[in-house]
């Protein structure tokens, strides 16, 4: 990795030096764009994933607290990986310069994916001369098939049947991945306007939020000397979600579910050190997006004395599971 990455970035000072060689220009061009087609194919499923992470877990309650009342929980957190958000297909036609060693189609570990030996070589045209891109290996994942981590939230009962919530998990390192979110919700009930509202009655209610949701990749570095070290690919992703909520109480157990969408804007960057680095970066913003994913939840609450006890799936392109310990003061 280490041959291909120094062609690379030593290929993009060169360009940003010398604009008047043409040719030079056009090869390392599409050298770039082959590189960043690996990068999206590896880090995509991630950002996919935050989607659902951070909209996990707000409200799992139609009805309002009451005004000022306080809701301190902790939660925890799991989203599972399916099979196909584990790896990628590629063949020689995706690419520009870079070809497949010894084969025309290859399986690829996304982030979420385990190790392989897959490697790529090419040949780039610059100044004249043919420059060999010797074989390297494609980026092994983290093997993942579920991450958890947890986060704590409070809400806060405010009058006209609204609820606040806040949450924060500043930054936590679990096997290899670095996790941090802030967030803010807000729910309005609508069952304060029907004539019958009792305690057990169906309770309808519409939530927002927004998320800052972050998550780091580590992976072996990648260094060349003098001029970069690459170790870790940071997935950022701002988050908003409308949906739709509705629960129904019978004694201490309560249901509910939830549907609505979630819009993404994710951002990529490299994580490491040396004077290439910025340059780098700002070639990856190409492969910054936005996104809207629909998504489904359902759950169950138990309620105690002065607690209860929350439990949340969250299905659609992944599958997330939060569980919530609340303390009502």
């Amino acid at each position: 990795m280490k041959n291909i990455t120094k062609i690379m970035f030593l290929g993009i000072f060169a360009f940003s030096l010398n604009t008047s060689a043409q040719e030079a220009q056009t090869d390392l061009d599409l050298f770039v764009n082959d590189m960043l087609f690996l990068a999206n194919g590896f880090a995509s499923p991630a950002s996919e994933s935050a989607a659902y992470q951070a909209t996990a877990g707000w409200f799992t309650s139609a009805r309002a607290l009451d005004k000022w009342q306080v809701d301190v929980s902790l939660h925890a957190n799991a989203i599972f990986v399916p099979t196909s958000k584990k790896e990628f297909t590629i063949n020689n036609n995706d690419f520009n310069i870079l070809q497949i060693t010894g084969d025309e189609r290859a399986v690829l570990p996304t982030a979420f994916g385990g190790d392989t030996d897959i490697q790529f070589e090419g040949e780039v045209d610059y100044a004249g001369q043919t420059i060999p891109i010797s074989e390297f290996d494609a980026i092994d994942g983290i093997d993942k098939g579920a991450l958890a981590y947890p986060f704590a939230q409070v809400s806060v009962g405010l009058p006209y049947g609204t609820e606040i919530a806040v949450r924060a998990l500043p930054s936590l390192e679990i096997d290899g991945s670095e996790f941090s979110t802030y967030g803010v919700g807000l729910k309005h009930n609508f069952g304060q306007y029907f004539r019958f509202n009792d305690e057990e009655d169906l309770q309808v209610a519409a939530v927002v939020s927004y998320n800052i949701f972050d998550v780091k990749y580590d992976f072996d570095p990648i260094s060349v000397d003098q001029v970069v070290q690459l170790n870790q690919i940071d997935v950022s992703a701002d988050v908003w979600m409308a949906e739709a909520l509705a629960s129904k109480k019978y004694e201490n157990f309560e249901i509910f579910g939830a549907l609505g969408v979630a819009m993404s804007d994710f951002e990529y960057e490299f994580g490491g050190s040396g004077l290439a680095l910025p340059l780098i970066n700002s070639e990856i913003t190409r492969l910054n997006d936005k996104s809207a994913q629909f998504k489904g939840d359902i759950g169950f609450n138990l309620y105690f004395d002065r607690f209860k006890i929350s439990t949340m799936a969250t299905a659609g392109k992944f599958v997330n599971l939060n569980l919530g310990l609340h303390f009502i003061l």
